[in-house]
């Protein structure tokens, strides 16, 4: 079938032995892999990196695998991700789904199943739009760009954080987020919520101060397009 697209990929997989097994394999296969070892890591990559498909274990530490995966979809995260786990009662399938799953699929599995499956994915999700449109501006998330919808302007370049809030707040555009929410979605767990703030100032005096608006005694929102 040949090799494919070299495409990133989240893994969170707690148990160490079938990570490193499912990362050879897949990084064989020209994949580029990342991998989470409890739900919390993988939340935090899931919401401040690009990836072309998810793959998720239900039974993590910290943040259970179907949890992260709601946390990830109501932030607006939509790469297809498959749901990897041992529990196959029908019950668990369909609870795996309405979370906001693609797939699913039981341990143990066949590898030519799981890679088929993979590519899968990675086909719903080259279809899926790779730029958001913010206040004045067209936010392409690959490239961490902030371009003019006209052309008149060179892109800004924007850095890992700068991109990755921006792109929160433009998933959910009429979704007012608190600090703490911000906080938790995007910042490590040494930083405060004045850090947010200066993140919002750093994109305002790149793009200009309507690009993400104050909601007075609640926090921020992206600017009216």
């Amino acid at each position: 079938m040949g090799m494919p697209i070299a495409a990133d990929v989240l893994l969170v997989e707690d148990d160490r032995r079938l990570a490193a097994m499912l990362m050879a394999l897949l990084t064989d296969e020209g994949y580029r892999v990342e991998v989470a070892g409890d739900g919390q890591s993988g939340l935090h990559l899931g919401l401040t990196r690009r990836y072309g498909a998810l793959i998720i274990d239900r039974r993590l530490p910290v943040r259970e695998g179907l949890e992260l995966l709601r946390i990830l979809r109501s932030n607006g995260v939509v790469t297809p991700a498959l749901v990897l786990t041992g529990l196959g009662a029908l019950a668990d399938r369909v609870e795996g789904l309405d979370a906001g799953a693609e797939d699913y699929l039981v341990k143990p599995f066949e590898v030519p199943e799981l890679l088929a499956r993979i590519r899968a994915l990675l086909r719903r999700n080259a279809a899926s739009a790779h730029s958001l449109p913010v206040p004045g501006w067209r936010l392409d998330i690959a490239r961490r760009a902030a371009i003019d919808p006209t052309g008149k302007l060179a892109e800004v370049q924007l850095s890992q954080r700068e991109c990755a809030l921006l792109t929160l707040l433009a998933s959910s555009p009429e979704q007012v987020f608190t600090r703490a929410q911000l906080l938790d979605g995007i910042f490590d767990h040494a930083d405060t919520e004045g850090t947010v703030d200066s993140y919002v100032h750093y994109l305002r005096h790149k793009l200009g101060r309507g690009v993400i608006q104050t909601v007075y005694n609640l926090g921020y929102r992206l600017g009216r397009l």
